[in-house]
């Protein structure tokens, strides 16, 4: 009778206890999260864990605040940049073009025969040096002696009617006619004479200027035709260098610029040449224009064609300010060098010139000895910026 009424009661309470507990635990998380917004992100980092542990922002291996990461706070102190300097340096330099080419005479020619005939007289001897003028070789000229001989003969018969007929017409007892006829006479046999005497004179074969006679390859006795080569003459005395240069050159190039030769067979000589002249023709295939050089021989020391390395100074630098490559920043479309001056950097606009051995020429405001930054440039942001260089030998703080 009372067991029914009690198992109510009993239910009634348990309900009533479940409904307590939920609405103590709604509370207390509603009370968490508000206390977690006010105090912002770091407190949910200080949140207790499962074993009672506190894990800080230390412990996040990607919190910004790891060690050695990100930008030091606001307003910080910052340290000086780590950068590399070396000296400017003063360099006497030489803008220098370099090409090939090849030896040549200044005057060369091959002797030729100009008519046929047998060789009577040899006179020259191999590699001989002889003068202008000097009889080389001599032909059979027995034909041509005979035929000048012959006109020698008719020209003094022609001068001998023309005396009779000017004496006989200054008389009167010849016309005027029959002296110009005679006086006609006389001219076409004085002509007759002179190629016969020329024909002569062709048979003999002399130096055109004075030089060396190469190697003959004819002997006494050969018989040789119109036209025939019989020995080589050059004048080496001085010498030609021809050159082939970029037409980006024409423009300054001169004459007597100095060349310097290097040949094959003297490694251990360098021989001076200068700019003679240029071609007037640009080659429109190659686009290079031909520059000839001339250059002393003496002793004769040297031949034609042989193979040259030829360096032209094209202009020259007195104190020109040099830096090691590796110095010079590009900015956009322009060059700067940082200089470190009492453990300050400083931005330099430069334009760059010659280069030699790793090294650079400026054309800036920068004189030798000033100390620029050859490494770290990228640790500097602005003039001014306090510095530190590394490595021996540095004067950038002092």
């Amino acid at each position: 009778m009372f067991r029914k009424p009690l198992v109510l009661f009993v239910s009634g309470a348990a309900l009533a206890g479940l409904a307590w507990y939920g609405w103590q635990a709604q509370r207390h998380l509603s009370t968490e999260v508000a206390v977690v917004q006010k105090a912002g992100p770091a407190a949910v980092d200080q949140a207790p864990k499962k074993d009672g542990k506190t894990e800080g922002p230390a412990a996040r291996p990607d919190g910004p605040q790891a060690k050695g990461d990100g930008p030091p706070a606001k307003g910080g102190p910052r340290g000086p940049a780590s950068i590399e300097i070396q000296a400017a340096i003063n360099k006497d330099l030489a803008d220098v073009a370099s090409a090939v080419g090849t030896l040549r005479a200044n005057e060369t020619v091959v002797l030729r025969s100009e008519v046929a005939g047998r060789i009577a007289y040899l006179a020259f001897k191999d590699g001989e040096t002889v003068s202008k003028g000097h009889t080389v070789l001599k032909l059979d000229a027995a034909v041509q002696e005979a035929e000048l001989a012959q006109a020698k003969a008719e020209l003094a018969l022609g001068q001998t009617n023309f005396d009779r007929s000017k004496d006989l017409a200054q008389r009167k007892f010849v016309s005027d006619s029959a002296l110009d006829q005679a006086a006609a006479n006389l001219r076409v046999l004085e002509a007759k004479f002179q190629l016969a005497k020329a024909r002569l004179d062709r048979t003999v074969i002399r130096a055109p200027f004075s030089g060396q006679l190469g190697l003959r390859n004819i002997s006494l006795g050969d018989y040789v035709k119109e036209g025939t080569d019989l020995v080589l003459l050059e004048d080496v005395a001085s010498l030609k260098i021809d050159l082939r240069l970029p037409e980006r050159f024409l423009g300054r190039l001169k004459k007597g610029q100095p060349i310097q030769v290097l040949i094959d067979a003297f490694p251990d000589k360098t021989f001076k040449a200068q700019v003679e002249a240029t071609d007037i023709q640009v080659d429109a295939n190659g686009r290079f224009v031909l520059v000839r050089g001339v250059m002393a021989n003496p002793g004769g020391t040297l031949r034609s064609g042989m193979f040259a390395r030829a360096s032209l100074t094209l202009a020259e630098r007195k104190g020109a300010v040099m830096v090691p490559e590796e110095a010079v920043t590009p900015i956009g479309n322009e060059l700067f060098v940082w200089l470190a001056i009492d453990g300050k950097a400083k931005r330099v606009k430069v334009q760059t010139g010659l280069r030699q051995d790793g090294l650079v020429e400026l054309i800036a405001d920068v004189r030798g000895g000033d100390q620029v930054v050859i490494a770290g440039q990228q640790r500097l942001m602005r003039d001014g910026q306090e510095v530190r260089s590394l490595g021996a030998g540095s004067q950038a703080n002092k």
